[in-house]
């Protein structure tokens, strides 16, 4: 059995009351995950920006620290 499945028969279990909380809950870790691909997605597209910026012979120094 799938950890999905088990999870499905758990809330099979809860009372109406408490769905409303595991809705709640399921919505947050939605809405967390979208903001963490949003900041990776970010990070990625201005990556090539800050390339030019810290990738330079000025401050090659700091590159292995």
């Amino acid at each position: 059995m799938s950890i999905k499945d088990s999870l499905k028969r758990e809330i099979d279990k809860l009372p109406e009351d408490l769905l409303a909380v595991v809705y709640d809950f399921v919505q947050f870790l939605e809405m967390k995950l979208d903001k963490n691909l949003l900041a990776k997605a970010s990070q990625e597209m201005s990556q090539a920006s800050f390339d030019n910026i810290w990738d330079n012979e000025e401050d090659a120094v700091y590159d292995h620290l």
